[in-house]
């Protein structure tokens, strides 16, 4: 008997290689490479199970210029959840791959579970099938009559057939699914669910069905007979996925995978995965908290770094309209080490308190941020000391942000700043007080993104002082501003000088 040869794969980026290695030669990895058993290729005349039937429902395009092809934008359906349509750009698109990660229990399933019945919901009524055929709200779960279309039949039919949601579940059985349901208060549901973690199998329920969005939960649970490696593994995640997306985008289908993430938070499994799908959505949150954030990290068909705000609550997850007010902290009067900072998650303005504490340090005083970048923290603190005088190397520094919002742009910089000398000095920050701006190495108050429209929601929300950087000062009177005093600074010293003679 024929020893079975075996190579090592990277289980970041699915590069293989024929011997191990310390360092994975794709992304430079260290102890990254597993070894796995090679795969035999198909034969050039043979035919390939999976294959075969991809090649006839997505013949090739011929190649034509640019110029000649038409762009038309693509058509959206609402999910019924307004914060998860923010974030996906509108809603789902025909033929469109998500990928959904996050950490154990923060709301995955729940939120795919709500999205799929109000999609079913809203569609029912509106699916009317051919004459000839019965309307798809007499098979639940599918198109039309369960019947699969005709390889090489027209988009229309195809559209006439699908108008269903499946849920397929790998990690529960059909009993747990409807059980969480009933938590939820869903009732009479006509989502179809499907308990199988045979990507064969799943792939013949959906060209059966032909439903207009499929959910798997999870991919690391799926497994195909082609391949002799454990579910989970490199090899299956990477085969699964891709014949998942390529039945996805030969049948319109548009496909929702949920994704394991590692203890580093990233999403398991190779990073190619991340490539083949059209969106990425991260689930985030403490799970002790009732508040929950989505953020698209890539988006094919919207923008990204756009945030979706949920609560969780007995009947499952709502849309938070104002989220603002979660990572305002509720103050009878203002107090020492608070600043609020006007941040920009994608396209929507939100405001955030800043809290720094300042203490007297030991021999190596301590230096931690939640919620900002440790290593921006001991920068800023070196140019508060080099261009505005206000020395902490003694001191103990800790700053938050307040909710458990995770903030990466540079525009917290001036905020983070007058929260640190608020703590210092002991004293608090005017009441209505926002700030934004970027602060350089040279001690210099950079313009922030879409200021206008920052100084808007400030005022919106009652906020009567800004401290700005000059650029994004208004160069004109505007009603949306009313009520709002705005200071315009140069310079992070003339922002803490005019702080203070605002006390």
């Amino acid at each position: 008997m024929a020893k079975d040869k075996t190579l090592y794969t990277c289980n970041a980026c699915g590069a293989t290689s024929p011997r191990w290695l310390g360092k994975c030669p794709g992304c430079g990895a260290w102890n990254s490479l597993e070894e796995t058993v090679a795969e035999p290729t198909a034969a050039a005349g043979g035919k390939n199970r999976l294959g075969g039937a991809f090649a006839a429902l997505a013949p090739s395009a011929g190649v034509r210029p640019l110029a000649e092809i038409e762009a038309v934008d693509v058509a959206r359906t609402p999910t019924g959840q307004g914060e998860l349509d923010r974030v996906l750009g509108g809603g789902v698109v025909e033929g469109q791959v998500v990928l959904i990660g996050g950490d154990p229990g923060i709301g995955k399933s729940t939120l795919l579970l709500q999205a799929l019945d109000a999609l079913q919901r809203a569609q029912l009524p509106s699916v009317e099938a051919p004459p000839g055929r019965p309307k798809a709200a007499k098979a639940p779960g599918t198109g039309a009559a369960g019947a699969a279309a005709p390889p090489g039949g027209s988009a229309a039919g195809e559209a006439a057939e699908r108008g269903g949601m499946l849920y397929v579940t790998g990690e529960e059985s059909g009993a747990q699914v409807a059980l969480r349901a009933r938590r939820l208060g869903i009732t009479g549901s006509q989502v179809a669910v499907l308990a199988e973690i045979q990507l064969e199998r799943i792939l013949a329920t959906l060209a059966q069905q032909q439903p207009a969005v499929a959910v798997i939960d999870s991919i690391q649970t799926i497994y195909s007979d082609q391949l002799t490696s454990a579910p989970g593994s490199v090899a299956q995640v990477r085969e699964c996925a891709a014949h998942l997306t390529r039945w996805a985008k030969a049948s319109g289908c548009a496909v929702v995978l949920v994704g394991h993430v590692t203890k580093d938070g990233q999403l398991a499994g190779p990073r190619v995965l991340e490539h083949m799908v059209d969106t990425v959505l991260y689930f985030e949150g403490d799970t002790h908290s009732s508040f929950r954030l989505i953020r698209a990290i890539k988006n094919r068909f919207g923008a990204v770094n756009e945030i979706g705000v949920f609560a969780m609550t007995e009947r499952g997850l709502k849309g938070v309209s104002n989220p603002s007010a979660i990572f305002l902290s509720q103050h009878a009067q203002p107090v020492p080490g608070s600043c609020v900072l006007v941040t920009l998650e994608g396209t929507r303005p939100m405001l955030v308190e800043i809290q720094a504490l300042v203490d007297t340090g030991g021999p190596s005083p301590r230096r931690l941020s939640v919620g900002l970048e440790r290593d921006r923290l001991a920068m800023l603190l070196a140019v508060l000391h080099q261009h505005a005088g206000v020395a902490t190397g003694d001191q103990d520094v800790f700053v938050n942000a307040v909710g458990g919002v995770r903030i990466s742009e540079p525009a917290a910089d001036l905020a983070a700043l007058l929260s640190i000398t608020s703590s210092l000095r002991g004293k608090a920050l005017p009441k209505g007080f926002v700030a934004f701006g970027e602060v350089g190495l040279a001690g210099e108050v950079r313009p922030a993104p879409r200021g206008q429209e920052r100084l808007k929601e400030a005022a919106k929300l009652g906020f009567s002082v800004a401290v700005v950087p000059r650029a994004n000062a208004p160069k004109k009177t505007d009603k949306a501003f009313e009520g709002l005093s705005i200071h315009a600074v140069d310079r992070v010293d003339e922002a803490i000088a005019l702080v203070r003679g605002l006390d």
